[in-house]
């Protein structure tokens, strides 16, 4: 298995041992963004623009491994607060297209930085519908029966 670090400059940098995303064939597992500015790697102010943020990291990071929003599959949400579950919906809804991602949503005590959300995701890429499918163990192993 071949890992392919993606990474953004126009996402802020990691800041612990992680990388920002991880590709595992048409695969791209996205490391949870926080609200952090990449130029000046500090958190905006405010849910709102805390949320803001965290979607422009996470399509930057798409954008760097060949893909784009519309091409994730699955969200994880994390929240300090889900009294602000609305508002964060009505934001997202301006970052995506139908049909939406999979997504969970949890409330968290505290996030790094003093994060009010962060986000994580897994995109697909292009292409990954035009690559050979796999029809199966069965058949695997039957082209190796004759060997």
């Amino acid at each position: 298995m071949t890992k392919d670090v993606i990474h953004s400059p126009d996402a802020p940098a990691a800041i612990g041992p992680y990388s920002q995303a991880v590709r595992v064939g048409h695969t791209v597992y996205l490391s949870g963004q926080i609200g952090l500015d990449p130029k000046s790697m500090t958190m905006v102010d405010g849910v709102e623009a805390q949320a803001h943020q965290v979607f422009r990291n996470l399509r930057a990071v798409a954008l760097a491994a060949g893909g784009s929003l519309d091409d994730m599959v699955k969200l994880s949400i994390l929240m300090v607060d889900l009294a602000d579950f609305a508002k964060v919906n009505e934001i997202m809804a301006g970052y995506f297209s139908k049909p939406y991602p999979a997504r969970a949503t949890y409330q968290v005590v505290a996030l790094p930085r003093g994060g009010l959300i962060e986000v994580e995701g897994i995109v697909v890429l292009p292409g990954a519908a035009a690559a050979s499918p796999q029809t199966g163990a069965r058949e695997t192993f039957d082209q190796t029966k004759g060997q």
